[in-house]
């Protein structure tokens, strides 16, 4: 019976922070990566 309330805990959890945390890291990184392709395209090219 622990068993089976221990994978039920499991399977339902889901962590909201981690998938914040995530999208604004790869948000941050393609911010950045527009940013530096901005000034090639506007100050190199």
């Amino acid at each position: 019976m622990d068993e089976r309330k221990e994978i039920e805990r499991k399977e339902t959890k889901s962590d909201p922070s981690r998938v914040g945390v995530a999208f604004i890291k790869y948000a941050t990184i393609l911010i950045i990566f527009f940013g530096i392709l901005w000034f090639v395209i506007t100050y190199i090219l």
